[in-house]
């Protein structure tokens, strides 16, 4: 199936779903990387001047951990960049740089602001996720640590591909695979980002159900990147 989309209908899927935060343009143009498995990077993705308007809507975390968005409260520019995240536009354009069929797969969405020691560990993503998706928004970043690794290897955070500062504007995604792993050293303090998912149709419920059977750090472990 040919998956591939044209430079003129990124332009008429961002006019037709009225963008006004996300850079589709950009992920259009990023190259898909396949070391040490599927990823691309779009440092570009949300502008500065949108993310100091985006932060200011923030919601009000206080405690790590990763919040649906049924249990926040956030103000109207960070709602607006949520409908363009979920909006078929950015669903597409992923769909085409994978190759994948996203039609039937539902979007899983959280959202974090704070990290704490036990983050970071070297994980692959559940089995029901299709593609990952993060969207960072730190205004700035100054530390070593919380950088995203991509991974060669489930036991070493030192082999690494490439690694993606979690600077605001960027957004990272990757394919789930068994082989998908990433981590980053532990840092504590702010790291705002919003997590991203499109599932298997039918598993969130169940998955989510399971998930919260857990105990709280593990439910942490089983959802951090």
């Amino acid at each position: 199936m040919d998956m591939s989309i044209t430079t003129s209908q990124v332009q008429e899927i961002s006019s037709d779903a009225g963008a006004a935060y996300l850079n589709l343009a950009a992920l259009k143009a990023t190259a898909l990387e396949r070391d040490p498995f599927d990823y691309i990077v779009v440092p570009s993705f949300i502008s500065l001047e949108a993310l100091a308007e985006i932060n200011r809507g923030y919601p009000d975390i206080t405690e790590p951990g990763n919040f649906k968005l049924d249990d926040l409260r956030y103000g109207s520019a960070f709602s607006a960049l949520l409908d363009e995240l979920a909006g078929p536009a950015l669903k597409e354009l992923v769909a085409a740089k994978f190759g994948v069929d996203l039609s039937d797969c539902p979007q899983q969405v959280t959202v974090r602001k704070y990290s704490e020691p036990t983050d970071g560990h070297i994980h692959v993503d559940h089995r029901t996720k299709v593609i990952t998706m993060l969207v960072y928004l730190n205004e700035n970043w100054n530390s070593e640590e919380g950088q995203l690794r991509f991974l060669r290897s489930a036991d070493d955070i030192e082999d690494f591909a490439a690694e993606v500062p979690p600077i605001g504007g960027t957004m990272l995604a990757f394919r789930r695979s068994d082989k998908s792993f990433h981590g980053f050293k532990p840092f504590v303090g702010e790291r705002r980002m919003i997590q991203l998912a499109w599932v298997r149709e039918g598993t969130v419920s169940r998955y989510e159900k399971r998930l919260n059977r857990l105990s709280k750090p593990l439910r942490r472990f089983l959802n951090m990147s």
